[in-house]
């Protein structure tokens, strides 16, 4: 089909169900339980509402940031996602070759089809590296060299994991490991195919993961080291302590445990919290340019997608990803102007319509209490 014909995400995932097997569109659209987190993930972005400034120069739009001292031209990256080529023959080298015409950093995982070096030495912009990690060290310490020698900037560990949560979608579809895929990255054992396709690797879950591993693996690594999979405002300050540099508030995409909290409503509590002392990204449920100016509006320095580039990876390969990404710029430009904010650093919180968000952040729960 001709791609530029997709005009927004949710477009881009309807469309993609012809695109992809029902076991992959499981994986993929799935989440933990009756899914209640997954919709209220993109519903409480849309609740949230703008507070615009009129009659500003326009002409002149910079959506460049900096983190880490890298350079984002403007402040997206894609989230990590296992196995791309259920999506696509050419997995994550269409993924890369699409975030490079859309001009973003790449999380690759742990679990890509396609080694991290190659990888790295496709990409035009900063390639991070996803680490889900074993209770080996030596394993854990193999993993990050090897991202740090392909050129990784960053390494992000999943922290929010020790088991893998119930997901429905994907045990009424089977869903398994292709036999003829592998996994470059990590060494897959002779029952991979034959048994569950995480436990089968023998990487997920790792239950013995604490903030005792998480520090020792941020005093090994070279590049910064970020959590990916912080709700609690608790579990954000106590990071500080482990040398993490960074902070990704997340619900896992609500793949995990159903009725948490969605991550637009998490963000704001976990930046009061820390007050500014490491930097935060967050993903979950952003489906429009609006969500990303809301996000950084509320305390996060860039945002993650994943769902949606897989559903244009699965429609267009390469050219898929390059129109989400697309997509996704264009509103979220057309909201820097609407909304009278023409750099990164001009959108705060007063971006945000004040009503219900400070009100809710003002009540204490004794408080919510008595007013109820």
């Amino acid at each position: 089909m001709n791609i530029t014909k997709v005009v927004s995400l949710n477009e881009a995932e309807e469309l993609s169900a012809s695109f992809m097997s029902p076991a992959a569109r499981a994986y993929v659209c799935g989440a933990a339980g009756d899914e209640i987190t997954m919709r209220a993930n993109s519903e409480e972005w849309r609740r949230i509402r703008l507070n615009p400034r009129i009659l500003v120069d326009a002409s002149e739009i910079d959506t460049r940031t900096q983190i880490f001292g890298q350079t984002l031209d403007w402040p997206v990256l894609l989230a990590p996602a296992a196995i791309n080529r259920l999506w696509h023959p050419q997995g994550e080298m269409a993924v890369t070759h699409g975030a490079n015409q859309g001009g973003v950093t790449t999380v690759a995982s742990t679990y890509a089809t396609e080694s991290i070096g190659n990888i790295c030495r496709a990409a035009k912009h900063p390639v991070w590296f996803q680490l889900y990690t074993r209770p080996e060290r030596e394993f854990n310490r193999e993993l990050v060299s090897l991202a740090e020698t392909a050129g990784c900037k960053a390494i992000v560990i999943t922290v929010d994991t020790p088991v893998i949560g119930i997901r429905n979608r994907e045990a009424r579809a089977y869903f398994r490991m292709p036999p003829n895929f592998t996994l470059p990255n990590i060494k897959m054992g002779p029952e991979v195919h034959r048994r569950s396709p995480w436990k089968a690797f023998g990487l997920l879950p790792n239950p013995k993961l604490t903030w005792k591993e998480v520090e020792w693996i941020c005093s090994i690594a070279k590049v910064p080291v970020l959590l990916k999979g912080v709700i609690n405002p608790d579990d954000a300050l106590r990071a500080i302590d482990t040398g993490a540099a960074g902070i990704i508030v997340s619900n896992h995409g609500s793949r995990n445990l159903d009725t948490l909290p969605p991550t637009a409503e998490a963000l704001p509590r976990v930046a009061e919290k820390l007050e500014g002392k490491l930097p935060l990204l967050v993903d979950g449920g952003i489906r429009r340019g609006t969500d990303i100016i809301k996000a950084l509006a509320l305390g996060a320095k860039a945002v993650l997608i994943g769902r949606p580039y897989l559903h244009g990876l699965a429609i267009g390969g390469a050219k898929g990803v390059a129109r989400v990404l697309e997509i996704l710029r264009n509103e979220f430009e057309a909201a820097m102007a609407l909304t009278g904010r023409m750099s990164i650093s001009e959108i705060d919180r007063s971006v945000i319509w004040p009503d219900r968000l400070t009100q809710d952040l003002a009540l204490t729960p004794k408080s919510r209490a008595t007013e109820v």
